[in-house]
């Protein structure tokens, strides 16, 4: 039994490994990653912001009063306001930058969504499957169940083809960030209408990520879920 058990927690450790490099990518900046121009990274973004109120955001909107605007953020880039306090746009690809932004936006609206839907309702099964279990108590049976590692092995899969095509973009493709030519709605039809969506995808997944470390935080302290947190 302890042989097996040895043999198991080592094929554990080499599936980890192997989907942990696949999914690197999302938080790494080789090499490949960094600017190699002043102007590559924003040459073929779409130039808008916010379709018909630019009043709010682009070149005319300094984000840090009386601070002069960083010279790579021109305003090409949907959701630019010049805001770069710590000049990551010197040196950084801004193509892999909005990737990583748009990929943790959209995974912590998942993650946000889940959070309050596990308050409000219980999906057939998990409860005998899972107990009572929430948050980050459910990840921990989860992972205890061997559920979470199945998870890990698939997305990390997902994560090889999303890399490939982060690669593509950086060395000259007409690829965008975030793009993955998934659209079942055809909701790209319409360029004025997809470059408002794109600034609400972007909006929405930047509060989604504070409200996902909110979220989290007042689990640890208090072990209620969101609406239990409200509602007491």
């Amino acid at each position: 039994a302890n042989l097996d058990g040895t043999r198991d927690l080592g094929m554990l450790r080499c599936v980890l490994l192997a989907t942990a490099a696949a999914g690197a990518s999302a938080f790494t900046a080789p090499a490949l990653f960094t600017r190699t121009s002043t102007r590559a990274a924003v040459a073929r973004g779409p130039n808008m912001q916010l379709y018909k109120e630019g009043v709010l955001q682009g070149m005319g909107t300094n984000a840090i009063p009386g601070a002069d605007r960083p010279a790579n953020l021109d305003g090409t880039l949907v959701g630019d306001v010049g805001f770069d306090p710590l000049g990551f746009s010197n040196w950084l690809d801004l193509r892999w930058a909005r990737e990583a932004e748009i990929k943790h936006g959209r995974v912590a609206m998942l993650a946000a969504t889940g959070m309050i839907v596990q308050d409000v309702y219980t999906f057939p099964g998990v409860t005998k499957t899972f107990g009572d279990a929430k948050m980050t108590t459910l990840h921990d049976v989860a992972v205890k169940q061997g559920s979470m590692q199945q998870l890990l092995v698939w997305l990390g899969l997902l994560e090889i083809f999303g890399f490939v095509a982060i690669v593509q973009m950086l060395q000259g493709s007409d690829r965008q960030p975030g793009d993955f030519g998934f659209d079942p709605l055809n909701c790209a039809a319409n360029p004025d209408t997809l470059a408002r969506r794109q600034l609400v995808e972007l909006k929405n997944g930047r509060l989604a990520m504070i409200a996902t470390g909110g979220m989290l935080h007042h689990y640890f302290i208090t072990g209620k879920g969101p609406i239990q947190l409200i509602t007491g």
